[in-house]
């Protein structure tokens, strides 16, 4: 099939501490591999992925954000134009949990408001070295309007319906209008009718833009 039959395009990002596993998640979505001994990510990284949503083939672009503070002001110019992002803490170090509040402020300072939040609670395959409980995720995500799911991005648990049940939501407020096609702003990005490639990833970094 060709890379320009798709309805959409659809901006995430993933944020959260470092080591929580963001990039894992990332490769375990786009290359179906998990790779243990991950570089701790300088800055941002990219990846791509089409998926499929009530009959709609839809392009995911994906920044994978760094979790070091020395990197904060460089990845919040990729908040913006989002309309999907992964908040992850890792489960089994209680203090990624406790900085959520911190990352949750930010992202709701410098993205769109109406950016639809998955909170994940990675590295659910570790289960007997759990500090964070998974009734004290669901309670965080229900207190601050979150989707919510615990993750393995090492067995691949849950990291195929973060993406797809996000992306439905997204997909939803499109049918019903409450995302406007023509803002680069909110993140979607309506497939050219005559099937011309689209600006580049770098490019769309630059202004915000979801591709």
């Amino acid at each position: 099939m060709s890379n320009f039959n798709y309805s959409y395009i659809i901006k995430y990002i993933i944020i959260g501490d470092t080591g929580v596993g963001k990039s894992c998640l990332l490769l375990q979505f786009t290359d179906k591999r998990f790779m243990p001994a991950h570089d701790l990510t300088i800055g941002v990284e990219f990846g791509t992925r089409f998926v499929v949503v009530n009959d709609q083939r839809i392009k995911l672009q994906i920044w994978d954000t760094a979790g070091q503070e020395s990197f904060r002001s460089i990845t919040r110019s990729y908040y913006r134009g989002a309309a999907g992002a992964l908040l992850v803490y890792d489960i089994t170090r209680r203090e990624t949990f406790e900085h959520l509040p911190t990352w949750l402020k930010d992202i709701r300072d410098h993205a769109n408001p109406d950016t639809v939040i998955m909170l994940i609670g990675n590295k659910s395959d570790l289960d007997g070295k759990r500090q964070v409980t998974k009734e004290e995720g669901e309670r965080f995500a229900k207190e601050n309007n979150l989707f919510f799911l615990e993750a393995s991005a090492k067995s691949a648990d849950n990291v195929e319906e973060a993406f797809v049940r996000t992306t439905e939501t997204i997909q939803k407020k499109i049918q019903m209008g409450e995302i406007d096609l023509s803002s680069e702003t909110n993140g979607v990005k309506l497939m050219p009718q005559d099937g011309s490639s689209l600006p580049s990833a770098n490019a769309a970094a630059g202004n915000g833009g979801c591709c």
